[in-house]
Formats: C-alpha cells, structure tokens, sequence
C-alpha cells in the first residue's frame, strides 16, 4: 500500500511541475507577442545605430546603445569586459567592370572581402573560371600569373539547409584569394555565397597566409557571376577593379554583458549574439535579431519575476565577423576567473521563424535537453538534434568541454537572401517571427536553468 502512495505521489508530482513549466512558457509568450520589446529594440539598433563593422564609430555607439539598453531594464549587473580587436575599412566604394572580346562593358556589383587589401588604383586583368580551390591548385603558375581567378562555385539548391549549402562553398571566400596570390594572380573575384539570383553582392571574411603576397579579392552578386559565367562560354573576358580597403591598428573594444544572479549557486549559463555587423545593410539578421532575442529573452524572466538557480549571463560580443575575439577573449577570461559555465546558448541565424535548437554536446546531454523540452512542442519547436551552437560560445569548449551548447535554429530558406549584404536591413524582419525566436530564447534559458 505505502509503494503504491509513494508511486501516485511521485506521478502527481510530476503532473504538477510540467503543468507549472508549461504556464510560465505559456507567460513567456503571451509577454513576448503582446508586450515585446524585440521589435523596437532592432529597430533602434538597426536605424539609429547603423552597420556595426568592427573599429568603427558605430560599432562603439553600438556598445554604449548595448550598455544603456541594459542597464535601463534593471538587471542585477550590467558592465563591459575589455577586449583587442582588428580594424579594417572598405573605404570608398567599390568599382568594377567586365569587357568581352567584342568591346562590350557592363559595369558589376562587388564589395571587397572583408580583410583584403586594396587595388593600389584600378587594376586588369583576363579572367580565369574555377569552380573550386582544389582545381586552381592543379593549375600552373604560367595559367594564373598576372589573372583575375573567378570562383565560381554555387550554393547546392539540392541541399534542404541553406547552412549546410553555405559550409559547402564558403571555402572559396575564405581561403580562394590566398590561393590565387601562391600562384601570383592579380586579383579574385567570387560568387556570393548566397541562395538567391539578385545584384547584391554578400561580402564576408578571408585571410592570407604568412608569407604569401596579398592579392585583393572581393565577391560579385549572382547575378553577375551567371553574366560573368556566360560571356566566358564565348570567348575570352577581362575585368577592371578598383578597391580603396585596408588595415588599421588594433583597437580596444567591448563585450557588453548583463547578469540575473542565481539563487542555488554560482554556475553561469551564458546566452546571446554578435554586436558587430558588416558594414553594408543594418546587420538586421545577422546578428541584430540575435542581439534582440538575447537581450528580449533576460528581460521577459525579469519582468515575469523569475528567480534562476544558475547566474544567468546575456552577452552581446564583438567582433564575431572578422576575428571572433570577442568570443575568445570571453573564454579565456571566464578560465581565468575559474568560473563554472555549465550551458552556452547562441542566436545567430537571423530573426526568422524558430525550430528548435542544435545541441553540441554528448549522447546523454543530448537525451537531456530532448527530455526537459517536451513543453516546447505547443510552441512549434520540434527539431533538437546534433547540431552546431556557435562563434561566439565555441572558444568556451577549449575550457569547459563538459558543458552542453545550443544553438537556436531557424527556418534557414531565406538567410542567405540577406546574408553580409546591403539588404540585411530592418525592414527584412518580420515582427512576429522576431518575437517568437525571444520567446524561444526565454523558454529555453528557463527549462536549462530548472532542469541543469
């Protein structure tokens, strides 16, 4: 008889804490969909604030925008964590054109890489096509010497993930120019990396080896790279460019960080996004709806009077576009400080429609996250599975890698329509899918917090 008690108690108690999760979810919501701040708040950033491009004066406006907006919801502790960080500038637009054997010229839409270096003055320059740097390196110097290397290697319209299309081909942006300078082309020029045919061109991060000679590299829209592409199935092509970018000292900038401190104990669980942008569009996906989502989810737990078990830490980073050393100097203090970081979440794949979260982390971990968010279905968040977290909070798994990281994963058909181009501005942004992706971040924080 006592087993059976104890059996109904144990069942009964545990009706009662999914139906206590579930309401507060439930009030996560309706304050997000009815009373939500995300919108504006991406509006401000977005509009008052601008791109937010490492080093420059609106990245450090958007540091003070970050602190205020903080600090004006009351949040146990709002400060800055001082971090170096690279500097580099487009400087003035850039220019380019393309002329075919019969003297025709068609003026392009580029924008340099971010990291390359400049064209000393307009440069030309006989095209040479590659679909990859694998077949550039079966080329001679004799092939390359003194050319333009075209990559033109396009999103795989097969692949179902719009991420997993851009992982395939990102390669080219990254690595290509270094590439082409080994074998002393004059310059390179790459299909953005995007999903879409139109004229923006989607510029983004590439190196240089030591060593090796820069050469600039700069992405051309879609639909000039099919142009481009054309022209060359009939003869012999030339491109003229000009680009003005180049690198400045390092500079001191910020994190900016806001805490709600735990009641049960000092484990931090650490959520947010990337502050800086590009320097094209408004960074309105990319990563100002993360920033928004992350700020969105600690106020709604604060307004709702929640009091966490666990330190819980919103950090906006700086720096994720051109370096990430906001997200490694962010680990590399927390070690320094011996924290404890148990759980890492990141928003940071625009503001669209949420699906659930990936999860970095062990089989068990992964058995724990799929077995506290049951609640969560109510809500269209369905798929959590083996994913990636992560920039920002990847550096943390050099010096914690017991903790479980997510990643908020979203409806990814339309990213990279907008991805590092001028037509990542608010007015892409749907309110409401906004909103929902901050309710997300909120539930999920909360479920962590209970459960971990």
């Amino acid at each position: 008889m006592r087993l059976i008690v104890l059996t109904l108690f144990i069942f009964f108690s545990n009706i009662s804490l999914t139906q206590t999760d579930s309401i507060f979810i439930r009030k996560i919501y309706d304050m997000a969909l009815e009373d939500g701040h995300a919108y504006e708040n991406l509006r401000s950033l977005c509009k008052d604030i601008g791109a937010r491009i490492t080093g420059s004066a609106e990245a450090k406006m958007a540091i003070n925008w970050g602190r205020e907006l903080l600090e004006s919801y009351d949040f146990d502790h709002v400060y800055l964590q001082e971090i170096k960080v690279p500097h580099w500038e487009r400087g003035t637009t850039e220019a380019a054109w393309i002329i075919n054997e019969e003297g025709k010229v068609v003026k392009l839409n580029i924008l340099a890489l971010g990291g390359s270096v400049g064209t000393s003055g307009l440069i030309e320059g006989e095209v040479v096509k590659v679909e990859s740097i694998q077949e550039l390196e079966k080329m001679s110097e004799d092939e390359v010497a003194g050319k333009i290397v075209f990559f033109n290697r396009p999103f795989d319209q097969k692949m179902i993930s719009t991420f997993k299309a851009y992982g395939a081909c990102v390669d080219q942006r990254w690595g290509g120019t270094n590439a082409a300078a080994i074998l002393n082309a004059k310059g390179v020029v790459i299909r953005s990396m995007a999903s879409s045919h139109d004229d923006h061109p989607h510029t983004g991060s590439m190196h240089y080896e030591k060593g090796v000679a820069p050469i600039p590299g700069a992405a051309i829209s879609t639909n000039d790279a099919n142009r481009l592409e054309k022209w060359l199935e009939t003869g012999s092509v030339h491109l003229k460019m000009e680009m003005d970018c180049r690198f400045y000292p390092d500079q001191i900038s910020h994190n900016v960080i806001a805490e709600m401190m735990g009641g049960e104990d000092d484990r931090i669980i650490t959520f947010g996004g990337h502050l800086d942008s590009w320097d094209v569009g408004e960074g309105a996906h990319d990563d100002g709806a993360g920033i928004v989502h992350a700020i969105e989810a600690l106020r709604i737990l604060k307004e709702l009077g929640y009091q966490p078990n666990h330190t819980l830490r919103c950090v906006l980073f700086m720096n994720e576009e051109n370096g990430n050393f906001g997200g490694k100097s962010y680990a590399e203090i927390a070690a320094e400080n011996k924290e404890e970081h148990i759980c890492a979440i990141e928003t940071d794949r625009g503001g669209f429609l949420p699906m659930g979260f990936d999860v970095v982390g062990s089989a068990d971990q992964l058995a724990f996250i799929r077995g506290i968010v049951g609640d969560l279905k109510a809500y269209d968040l369905l798929k959590f599975n083996p994913g990636y977290g992560g920039v920002d909070i990847g550096p943390l798994l050099k010096y914690y890698p017991a903790m479980i990281q997510l990643g908020l994963n979203v409806n990814s058909q339309r990213y990279f329509d907008y991805h590092h181009s001028e037509a990542d501005v608010f007015e892409s942004v749907n309110k409401r899918e906004l909103e929902l992706g901050a309710a997300a971040m909120a539930a999920m924080i909360y479920l962590v917090d209970q459960n971990l």
